[in-house]
């Protein structure tokens, strides 16, 4: 929208609809850009676009639609970079028997082709900011134990709902505050690194629970006596004593194998 040559029109009421698009005022006239079920929301038909739309949301384009007062002007694709080792990371996250759902705004056919590329199970896609957190009690309905991945202030609902809420420190501090994990990257591949050092870490605590309740079921019957009415034998307290560092010493050399986790 400009007046001359050079020089933009003032844009005035800027408003954003949750979910749909945004909206704005250039001098009588009003700007809409959004979704295309919010634009028709708004009587205004996208149909002479319809094969370039289907084209590009197959491709993986998210497709906003612009419209000036009620004439449809055009739309503008944007495409999501898929990072690069997201296939392999989801594919190590399949071998533990997790199941991957994608939880987004986009429509169907967008984020279904992004979850093809990346390997995802199951899509849910044209989901309103407010409604994530529903979705996720709905997983946990089905039975799952669910962790969820976020960044974003919307997101942040839903990262309290969760079983595990796993937020990137560079994401929003209310997305941190609500999460149990923060991730001091941004990297995919850190939501597989904490999953498989906490499960590495909780095998460990139960490794080292049981040695030491069977060392101490043997150990302290020992100390007080019990074989020596049989065999004659009495533990010294300076033997016992060192009996107990070794099992501290086994506890830590057995945590200490943590360090050679291997995560891909």
């Amino acid at each position: 929208m400009s007046q001359k040559k050079g020089e933009a029109e003032k844009v005035t009421d800027f408003k954003a609809i949750e979910g749909k698009g945004v909206t704005a005022h250039a001098g009588k006239t009003t700007l809409y850009l959004g979704s295309q079920r919010y634009i028709e929301e708004l009587h205004i038909a996208t149909s002479s676009l319809q094969t370039t739309t289907l084209k590009l949301e197959t491709e993986g384009n998210t497709v906003a639609h612009v419209a000036k007062g009620t004439a449809y002007l055009g739309c503008i694709a944007i495409a999501d970079t898929l990072k690069h080792n997201a296939p392999a990371v989801i594919a190590a996250l399949h071998k533990m028997g997790i199941v991957v759902v994608m939880i987004t705004g986009d429509n169907e056919k967008t984020a279904r082709s992004i979850a093809a590329k990346a390997g995802i199970d199951r899509v849910l896609a044209q989901v309103l900011p407010g409604d994530k957190a529903n979705q996720i009690k709905k997983l946990q309905k089905e039975g799952y134990t669910v962790a969820m991945a976020g960044d974003g202030i919307n997101d942040a609902p839903a990262l309290a709902q969760a079983h595990v809420g796993i937020a990137m420190a560079t994401g929003t501090d209310i997305a941190i505050e609500s999460a149990g994990i923060t991730l001091l990257q941004g990297d995919i591949e850190r939501v597989l690194r904490a999953i498989t050092l906490s499960k590495a870490t909780l095998r460990a605590i139960k490794q080292n629970l049981f040695w030491a309740f069977i060392y101490n079921l043997l150990g302290i019957p020992v100390a007080a006596g019990i074989l020596y009415p049989f065999f004659g034998i009495l533990l010294s307290p300076i033997l016992a004593s060192a009996a107990m560092a070794f099992s501290s010493v086994s506890v830590v050399l057995n945590s200490l194998r943590l360090k050679k986790i291997k995560f891909i």
